[in-house]
């Protein structure tokens, strides 16, 4: 059974880190089988990297799933590193995002009620991939609300969170697009209160979203056995 690595950004706001632990005890929760562990890859410690080493060394073999909302910088320069440094013993997963499932959840925390237009409140990234993945998160929103649904970002590229709500009319909610609280969800909170807007709260340990990390886990799993078996077979896929 192969060990499941967590990989977190990490935050300096206690809130935050206490809801990152509640989800990976909701993992945990899940799929007991599983020896579950948690690495960040900024600002907290354990570091991803070390991390990793200690589980290679203890283990057969390790998935790290990255509890992160989209593709970037995280995923290719922390993630997908670490399975390229231990090629034989690490997989890397995909992220959490896109998935429908997030939609649902960012849904159940909104309050419609009589609001005409909702807007996906991301953190952002300079990485052109994250935006793709908050685009098609922001689509299924749409479906699932029945509302016109757009994206705004506190940082990095993409048009920020201030000037989508500036251009915003009618009666508009935001879905907080964020794992955990911290300094985003604050400065989320305090734009859609200028622009008079609702705010949701952050995605939080919701047990759908342990649901997907493990959806994750195991998707990468299926990756390595396919990989293993051609290779066993002396086949190896044409590269893309």
């Amino acid at each position: 059974m192969s060990d499941l690595v967590a990989a977190a950004h990490g935050t300096a706001d206690p809130r935050g880190i206490r809801v990152v632990h509640a989800l990976v005890r909701e993992i945990a929760r899940q799929r007991p089988e599983v020896a579950v562990s948690l690495g960040f890859v900024d600002v907290d410690h354990p570091a991803l990297s070390p991390l990793v080493g200690r589980v290679v060394a203890d283990s057969n073999h390790a998935v790290i799933v990255p509890l992160l909302l989209s593709s970037g910088y995280h995923v290719t320069h922390d993630v997908n590193a670490e399975a390229a440094r231990h090629p034989m013993a690490v997989t890397a997963a995909a992220p959490l995002g896109p998935h429908p499932v997030l939609a649902r959840i960012l849904a159940d925390r909104l309050e419609l009620g009589d609001v005409d237009r909702v807007v996906l409140a991301a953190a952002g990234s300079s990485d052109r991939r994250a935006l793709v993945d908050c685009s098609a998160v922001a689509a299924d929103l749409a479906e699932v609300v029945d509302r016109p649904v757009e994206v705004g970002y506190v940082s990095g590229a993409g048009e920020r969170l201030g000037a989508v709500l500036d251009r915003m009319r009618g009666r508009v909610a935001v879905a907080t697009y964020l794992l955990a609280p911290g300094f985003f969800a604050d400065r989320v909170a305090a734009l859609g209160e200028r622009a008079g807007a609702r705010v949701s709260e952050p995605l939080g340990a919701d047990p759908r979203l342990a649901a997907l990390a493990l959806h994750r886990y195991d998707e990468a799993l299926r990756v390595t056995a396919v990989a293993g078996s051609t290779t066993r077979c002396g086949w190896r896929p044409a590269a893309v």
